[in-house]
């Protein structure tokens, strides 16, 4: 306890101050010179000296009673008058007197003492305890501005933190929103490579578009995980944001309350009427805590938010980049996949041109084919003629008899006739098989040609009117970034 206390409710020494005391009356003060006849005199003894063997006393006396040592202290007399009492002789009754008179005195000079050590007492007191009151008043000033400090920076905090609650909680609606918009092309790449599975023959190739719709749909797989992992990091993250915001909003409300209380406590007066005994009260409570864990609470607490609220603005970024490339990637990658089956189209559309074309020279030259053949057919049967008729004329001359039968000028000449006219009907007949061939030939390769169109067309199909219509509904790079 403060030693300014110390002196309140004690008595202080009895030491007289002139000043302050009370001036006594003159027949109260000591005797000096003349002393008043109800005091004692000098001629008076006290007390009287004992007889053990008293006679009577004055003429009224009556005789001697039982008397004994302590008679004088029990204020009965050793003698009786016959008409009257007395316990006291006068000089007794003097000196009854003057201790009276002394004792009034010195118990008015103790009262006016113990009036001024009061009167001291009291404005002592008085002015510590209104010193105290002022400096603890100060004091719960100091502490209501120092709670108010640490009010406002618990809700500067508790404001950040919802806020980056709120960020975080929009990075994490936009993660959903990507995660179901890129169910779109991940549905597209992977139809359009199963509809590229529909093509025929040596149109089922492996080409660029096969590649880079293969690339597309790996890369959907890949965002999808990486989605996933960040997904659950963003969910986390929240978890502690929350645990931070609670712990801030427990400790604001222990500051409000306490701020609440110290500035009501701030408030009071003597002149209040709030203010009652509270006896209890007057205690240190064993729960309580230390001002510079107090400080350190409140200071860990807002440190602890700051870390937690600065490793969500770097979460929030991580998102942010793997959102913006991810969208990036598969808008690259499916311009890739445009423009390998623009070129693919292209190209198989010239290939249609192309064998088109060769499918209408093939069928010119197999309409030629058989006019060659109806030709060479033609000539055969021209041929039979001239055979018949040389034939004959060798036949009828080989009639001739004996020497007459002979290898002259007209026999060899029928004979080079029948020779040349025998080669050219062979030459013929090769020329028309030859033709009938190479008919034959060229109905295959228009059979071929037809049918590598009807291929072509199928594959040109599919990435027109299936492939090219399908992806003109892959989002946008907006879209895929989730916002």
């Amino acid at each position: 306890m403060d030693e300014k206390f110390a002196t309140v409710g004690r008595t202080h020494p009895e030491v007289k101050n002139p000043a302050t005391e009370v001036p006594v009356p003159n027949e109260l003060r000591p005797i000096t010179s003349e002393p008043f006849d109800y005091l004692p005199q000098k001629r008076d003894s006290r007390p009287p000296p004992l007889e053990l063997h008293m006679g009577p006393v004055g003429p009224w006396a009556t005789g001697r009673v039982n008397w004994g040592p302590l008679s004088g202290l029990t204020g009965i007399r050793p003698v009786v008058d016959k008409y009257s009492i007395h316990r006291y002789s006068e000089s007794e009754w003097k000196y009854h007197n003057k201790e009276l008179l002394e004792m009034v005195n010195k118990e008015q000079k103790r009262a006016n003492l113990i009036d001024w050590n009061g009167r001291q007492c009291l404005e002592h007191s008085l002015t510590l305890i209104d010193k105290n009151q002022q400096e603890n008043t100060k004091k719960l000033y100091h502490k209501e501005l120092e709670l108010h400090k640490r009010k406002t920076e618990l809700e500067k905090a508790i404001s950040d933190i919802t806020e980056e609650i709120y960020y975080l909680e929009e990075e994490k609606r936009r993660i959903q929103q990507a995660s179901k918009v890129l169910i779109i092309p991940e549905s597209i790449a992977n139809e359009c490579i199963e509809r590229r599975n529909d093509r025929m023959d040596v149109e089922l190739i492996r080409d660029e578009v096969e590649e880079e719709l293969t690339k597309e749909y790996s890369l959907c797989s890949q965002i999808r995980e990486s989605f996933s992992s960040i997904l659950k990091n963003v969910q986390r993250q929240l978890i502690d944001n929350r645990n931070a915001k609670q712990q801030l909003e427990f400790d604001w409300s222990d500051k409000k309350i306490s701020h609440e209380i110290d500035t009501v406590n701030m408030s009071l007066n003597n002149r209040s009427n709030t203010p009652l005994f509270k006896p209890g009260s007057v205690y240190y409570p064993r729960n309580q805590t230390t001002p510079e864990y107090w400080e350190q609470f409140t200071e860990e607490t807002v440190s602890k938010s700051e870390s937690i609220r600065k490793k969500s603005i770097e979460l929030r970024s991580i998102v942010d980049y793997i959102l913006t490339n991810a969208s990036r990637d598969l808008r690259t990658q499916a311009d890739k996949v445009e423009n390998a089956l623009t070129d693919r189209i292209e190209t198989t559309r010239n290939v249609i041109r192309r064998l088109e074309n060769e499918l209408k020279v093939t069928l010119r030259q197999i309409v030629d084919a058989e006019i060659l053949k109806e030709k060479l057919k033609s000539g055969l049967r021209r041929l039979d003629t001239p055979i018949k008729l040389v034939q004959t004329r060798l036949d009828n001359r080989l009639s001739r008899p004996r020497v007459d039968n002979c290898r002259d000028e007209v026999h060899r000449g029928l004979m080079d006739e029948a020779k040349y006219t025998g080669e050219s009907e062979a030459a013929l007949r090769a020329e028309l098989k030859q033709a009938e061939h190479s008919e034959l030939r060229l109905i295959q390769i228009r059979g071929s040609l037809e049918r590598e169109i009807i291929v072509k067309k199928k594959s040109l199909d599919i990435d027109v009117e299936r492939i090219r219509n399908l992806r003109l509904y892959i989002p946008s790079a907006t879209a895929l970034s989730g916002r």
